[in-house]
């Protein structure tokens, strides 16, 4: 067990919470394992009603995962990045075919391996400083732990919004876009936790007599023109129709996009058109991880971590730089199988 997570039982209650609070709980291989041995310890206890996931002290409910481990290994020969990615994704698939019921509370920042933990959740507990992402285009990433399967199922094509940008929303817009359940004020959320022990049998009640109306989701007043303009599941056909249409928010959405790494928005789009089809969130796994296995090893993703987190610099040099130098061919790699030996499986 490592000392950047708790887990504890409490009543009739597992509790897993996270504990790295100076890296905002980003999740590293040890902390995925330690959820996953949870999980396994507490599914035949019959005094474990359910599980309740958080943070524990700081700010934000979870950041990501360990970039700047991963970024090192990228650089080198990639094993600890496969470990990781491999240990992660499974306990994301843990969590979402769990049998007990399981509440997230996205009290923060809830990005990349945050959302891997939190959605596969049956409650997802949104509050005032919800701040729920995938950013990962803009290090040369792609949303993964899941984020195609969740992206490609969001009402229109806010999904694929989302994707390119990295737009944040927040406890409001998670609630209406079904990313969250509830909408709790965070200075009640700790006497929803309470309530949950005292009746793991009524934990729809407790959150709902809790829950307040959600202020209304801003995001949804561009619904119509997010769903115009990423029609497409083509890259080159979105930017060719964003600076035709004239608008304001047109034009700050491709200059967004302007910063983003072409191979990871190609990559991204493919992922969700892919994942929107896909029969189970197993097969989306498996898909994900042979993507991140090769996405993790080429130019991009250690640019991008090197111009935004280590120099921060913000002025990350793609390879290739244009979207046009991003071929077909290039895609096809990426999400080419890999060999069964080295594949992803659920265990």
């Amino acid at each position: 067990m490592t000392q950047d997570l708790i887990t504890t039982i409490q009543g009739p209650v597992g509790r897993i919470r996270l504990n790295r609070p100076k890296a905002l709980h980003a999740l590293t291989t040890a902390m995925c394992q330690g959820i996953l041995d949870a999980l396994e310890q507490w599914r035949g206890d019959q005094a474990v009603r359910c599980i309740m996931i958080d943070h524990a002290e700081g700010r934000g409910f979870c950041a990501g995962g360990d970039i700047r481990m991963l970024a090192g290994s990228g650089a080198g020969d990639g094993a600890e990045a496969r470990a990781f990615f491999h240990t992660e994704y499974r306990m994301n698939h843990r969590l979402f075919t769990y049998v007990k019921d399981t509440i997230a509370f996205m009290d923060g920042v809830t990005m990349g391996g945050g959302v891997g933990v939190s959605q596969p959740c049956r409650y997802r507990v949104a509050t005032e400083n919800t701040r729920l992402a995938m950013p990962e285009t803009g290090i040369g990433l792609f949303p993964d732990v899941g984020g195609g399967w969740y992206l490609s199922r969001l009402p229109g094509r806010i999904g694929q919004y989302l994707a390119l940008t990295g737009a944040r929303v927040d406890g409001a817009e998670a609630c209406a876009l079904g990313l969250a359940t509830h909408y709790v004020p965070a200075a009640r959320i700790e006497e929803a936790k309470a309530r949950i022990v005292a009746d793991p049998e009524a934990i729809e009640s407790a959150l709902s007599g809790l829950a307040e109306e959600a202020p209304p989701a801003k995001l949804l007043a561009n619904r119509e023109v997010i769903d115009r303009l990423f029609a497409s599941d083509d890259l080159e056909e979105i930017l060719a129709v964003l600076p035709a249409d004239g608008g304001d928010f047109a034009q700050d959405t491709l200059a967004t996009l302007a910063t983003k790494s072409p191979q990871a928005m190609k990559v991204s789009l493919k992922l969700l058109k892919d994942a929107a089809g896909m029969a189970t969130f197993a097969d989306e796994m498996r898909q994900e991880y042979a993507v991140a296995c090769r996405v993790v090893q080429r130019p991009d993703f250690v640019e991008g971590v090197r111009a935004l987190i280590v120099d921060k610099d913000n002025a990350p040099r793609w390879e290739p730089p244009t979207v046009a130098g991003v071929s077909d061919h290039m895609i096809d790699r990426i999400f080419a199988p890999l060999p069964e030996d080295e594949a992803w499986t659920p265990g």
